[in-house]
């Protein structure tokens, strides 16, 4: 249905277009549209979706016009910082408390999310807008993040998609004590979902501006990616200068940078001849498999390459000669990301192996038309073996 020029208003699930290799780059912008800017016929929790490659792209379109102007300044960042492709929703909302509901998934969100589901290009996830929205402090001084709930909504997306990374600013009213309470707090909520998350802070400043650093820490994601292709995700998304700002918000000292990562806290600092880098590259994630971001990304990326590359098995019957194919292949695709330094080895197979055989797939797995993986790998941010169990051709 067209709304207006270059809006269309999308009410359910449409399948997204895909690529054979995947890209961990392109990020997915969650933007607003309050009530008074909504297209016609719109109601809360319809939104629609454009695919950016350029900050033109935005800035001649009439969606520049309804969008919140935090997500309209983080996309801009985004592209000075090194991205190429972005794809932009917005969200229809009554107002601001809408996102700060209890359950954000039943109220507003849910159209989105389904959405999202079937959108297999998007490897960032950046909402910029959530970071303005106002905390509460308990007695005592605890702070309360009213939008906590569409947060965790958030990177629990993340994490059921898997090839799913949520970047994510630290509320623009915390500091210091308050946002290391809040985020142990957030890490507490999240569980195993806290490795597809990262917080950073402080906000950032151009000149006498203000804004989330969310857009563009996804462009230096994306930049660090598409400066060592064919799968740059390996490359740890810091000690990268930032365009396009003067100053943080904050100046981090050195001591308390290091507070703030042994906190799962990315600070943000200002360094003397290279300008304002970003100073950590941490999940919020506790386990030592996954508290480096590129470990977490790594494997999500393995794990979608090959899900995509043994879609074909859906037409195939069940024997041991499938399996050997399998194996082979997923070898082969490993192999070429070892060569790309993706995975740790001294030579090629030497720290990775893969498992599909008559062990993982017995009578009812086969009768149930799946095909079981295993593949243990080391990827090169970390020194731990991670075990990855894949369902082929479900």
């Amino acid at each position: 249905m067209l709304l207006r020029p270059g809006i269309t208003l999308q009410h359910s699930r449409d399948e997204a277009d895909t690529s054979d290799e995947v890209r961990s780059d392109i990020a997915a912008f969650l933007a607003v549209v309050p009530r008074p800017r909504w297209p016609a016929n719109a109601s809360a929790g319809d939104f629609f979706e454009k695919t950016l490659r350029g900050w033109d792209d935005l800035a001649v379109s009439p969606v520049i016009r309804v969008i919140d102007p935090a997500t309209v300044r983080a996309i801009a960042q985004f592209f000075l910082n090194g991205g190429v492709e972005a794809r932009l929703y917005g969200l229809c909302i009554e107002s601001q408390e809408s996102l700060m509901v209890s359950d954000p998934f039943g109220d507003v969100a849910f159209a989105l999310i389904e959405r999202l589901r079937s959108d297999e290009d998007s490897g960032l996830v950046v909402m910029p807008i959530l970071g303005w929205l106002p905390v509460m402090f308990a007695p005592g001084g605890r702070p309360i993040v009213r939008c906590q709930p569409f947060i965790e909504m958030l990177v629990r997306h993340c994490q059921e998609v898997n090839n799913r990374f949520l970047i994510l600013d630290a509320p623009r009213e915390l500091h210091e004590g308050a946002l290391l309470t809040w985020v142990r707090e957030l890490r507490e909520q999240l569980l195993e979902a806290a490795c597809f998350c990262a917080v950073y802070y402080p906000w950032l400043m151009n000149g006498d501006e203000e804004f989330a650093p969310s857009g563009t820490i996804a462009g230096s994601f994306a930049r660090a990616e598409n400066q060592h292709r064919p799968f740059g995700v390996h490359w740890p998304p810091a000690n990268l200068p930032l365009v396009g700002v003067t100053h943080p918000s904050v100046e981090v000292r050195w001591r308390e940078a290091d507070t703030l990562i042994a906190e799962h806290v990315n600070p943000i600092v200002s360094q003397p001849g290279r300008g304002v880098l970003v100073w950590g590259a941490r999940t919020l994630s506790n386990d030592p498999r996954w508290i480096h971001i590129n470990a977490r990304r790594v494997v999500s990326l393995v794990a979608e390459q090959i899900r995509r590359d043994s879609e074909w098995i859906v037409f195939e019957n069940q024997r041991p000669e499938l399996w050997q194919v399998i194996n082979s292949a997923i070898r082969g695709r490993l192999d070429q990301m070892w060569n790309a330094g993706l995975l740790s080895g001294d030579k090629a197979g030497s720290e990775y192996l893969v498992q599909c055989d008559e062990e993982l797939n017995p009578p009812e797995v086969r009768d149930a038309g799946q095909v079981h993986v295993r593949v243990q790998l080391r990827p090169v941010a970390t020194t731990e073996f991670i075990v990855v169990d894949l369902r082929l051709g479900s």
